[in-house]
């Protein structure tokens, strides 16, 4: 199965470091948050990626192309023709295709875009600025029990984002937060067959708007609640609590060394 993430966007709320690279490239940790994101599919044997990209998307391809650069020694013999030698070379068992989905292409337009790239089968999507803990297999089993066309992760987080009624196990609405809402959002690490591209019209589509609204109308969207941690990176503050989960060594999607 491949993982398809979203990675093209302005990243206008956090633009202290956007305004140099894409949001999904700002580091946590010393790596991108878009790697962070990767490394938690791998940890369920997921090493399939497509990246939805746009705006600096050089940077992306660049970042990628220079793996080894990145995370491994390196001497650089200038005595010997400026020869190039990595050290104890580290890779991920990943296939990672970025693609030029255009720079100011909607969420759902830059789907619609790699559906050569998934082929007829299902996928799994999800936006590249925020991490979380969220159990793959068992949101995969859900999907798939579930026999619907599209499954969405949901969390109880109380910040002004976009909400879900959830009745059931299906949703029935999407719609801005209130007071009254138990703010149920929608937190990607999403599960679509492959009959969702056709619910996408083209470039000016928004994910969250025609495609799930269709998926609506069909009683073809269910929501898998999230129990776990998940955080967002829209903010630099945010970027910055991220940071701290990770120096104390208190970040729960870190399982590696």
């Amino acid at each position: 199965m491949k993982v398809v993430l979203l990675a093209g966007g302005f990243g206008t709320r956090i633009s202290e470091e956007s305004h140099l690279k894409p949001k999904p490239m700002i580091e946590i940790g010393g790596k991108p948050i878009l790697w962070h994101i990767m490394k938690w599919y791998s940890r369920f044997g997921i090493n399939e990626f497509i990246i939805c990209a746009g705006y600096k998307q050089d940077v992306i391809k660049e970042w990628f192309a220079n793996y080894f650069i990145h995370s491994s020694d390196v001497t650089f013999d200038f005595t010997n023709g400026n020869e190039v030698i990595v050290h104890s070379q580290h890779a991920e068992p990943w296939k990672v295709t970025v693609v030029d989905t255009g720079l100011n292409t909607m969420t759902g337009g830059r789907v619609k875009r790699i559906k050569d790239y998934v082929g007829n089968e299902p996928f799994m999507l999800t936006y590249g600025d925020a991490v979380g803990d969220i159990d793959i297999d068992a949101l995969l089993a859900y999907h798939k029990k579930s026999g619907r066309i599209g499954t969405v992760s949901v969390y109880n987080f109380g910040q002004n984002k976009g909400v879900l009624e959830v009745q059931d196990g299906e949703v029935k609405a999407f719609r801005e937060k209130s007071d009254l809402d138990g703010d149920l959002i929608n937190i990607g690490f999403m599960v679509f067959e492959p009959q969702f591209f056709d619910m996408i019209d083209g470039d000016d589509t928004i994910l969250e708007r025609d495609p799930m609204e269709r998926l609506l109308e069909q009683k073809q969207l269910m929501a898998y609640t999230h129990h776990g941690f998940w955080q967002c990176m829209d903010t630099m503050r945010e970027k910055e609590k991220l940071e701290k989960l990770i120096a104390d060594k208190k970040a729960p999607w870190i399982y590696w060394k």
